[in-house]
């Protein structure tokens, strides 16, 4: 990887709660980092809607909080902003919270962050939301808006994940009996981004250990009264299985209206 640049790049990342960094850009958040670039980190809400074990539900945003100061800075971030927006809930179930905001004054706040830091590139989510909870989703429209209304508009991205391989393993779990009765594997199928939609591919091999680290950063997130989460699960794979699904992060260029070719990352953060 080269070493740092002579005009760095001012980079936001904007996600819904705390853990999602580490779970869907903080490869490329720690690449980016140590090449010399500016990170600013914005979260929307506290996550405290989240799972977690029962002793923790009471205090559990503040938890998160600090768990996502402690990932930031393992990833090297400039910059943390937590917008505080209350979390929805996985199903929208919270009244007043995040996905019930004015995306218009999200986005709002969200470009004025955007002209302190003179952002050259933002990320948000893909239009689904990943797998769509509705606080992703609000990113997704929040994000697109801010990046038109900052003062000179970032090039823009939008973190996601293929989605052919998550359907076919979500499939095969529900033929084993590993998920609930209740949970309908279809609802993968429309989740996240088609492979060939997908732009950018970010090898994050060599920040493996920071995104492990920002991964067990997040330890609220780990259990559930007793039953295992996904992100613990992650932290434990060995080290061949881990660069196989963590070793690569995912993007889609979103083209400037006022462009009809690619919008292109910067060459310090493409993949290698």
């Amino acid at each position: 990887m080269a070493g740092p640049h002579a005009h760095p790049t001012s980079i936001a990342f904007v996600h819904a709660h705390p853990d999602d960094e580490a779970l869907l850009t903080a490869g490329t958040m720690a690449r980016a980092a140590q090449q010399g670039h500016r990170v600013t980190l914005i979260v929307a809400t506290s996550g405290e809607a989240g799972l977690a074990a029962t002793e923790h539900q009471a205090h559990l945003g503040l938890m998160r909080q600090a768990e996502l100061a402690a990932s930031a800075d393992i990833l090297g971030v400039y910059r943390l902003e937590q917008l505080g927006y209350a979390d929805s809930g996985l199903h929208g179930e919270v009244a007043g919270g995040f996905a019930d905001q004015d995306p218009d004054a999200i986005a709002d706040r969200i470009a004025a962050i955007l002209d302190e830091e003179r952002v050259d590139v933002l990320v948000g989510y893909d239009p689904q939301g990943g797998y769509g909870h509705p606080d992703h989703v609000q990113v997704h429209h929040a994000t697109r808006r801010a990046a038109h209304r900052a003062q000179r508009q970032p090039r823009l991205f939008e973190a996601t994940l293929p989605r052919e391989p998550i359907a076919a393993a979500v499939h095969a779990a529900a033929r084993l009996h590993l998920t609930p009765a209740s949970f309908d594997p279809t609802s993968f199928d429309r989740a996240w981004t088609p492979r060939s939609q997908i732009t950018h591919r970010v090898r994050v091999h060599r920040q493996m250990a920071a995104k492990r680290a920002a991964l067990r950063a997040h330890a609220s997130q780990a259990t559930a009264d007793g039953s295992i989460r996904t992100l613990a699960a992650l932290t434990r794979l060995p080290g061949p299985l881990a660069d196989l699904l963590l070793g690569t992060e995912y993007y889609c260029a979103v083209p400037s209206p006022e462009s009809t070719s690619p919008t292109t990352w910067p060459s310090r953060s493409s993949a290698s």
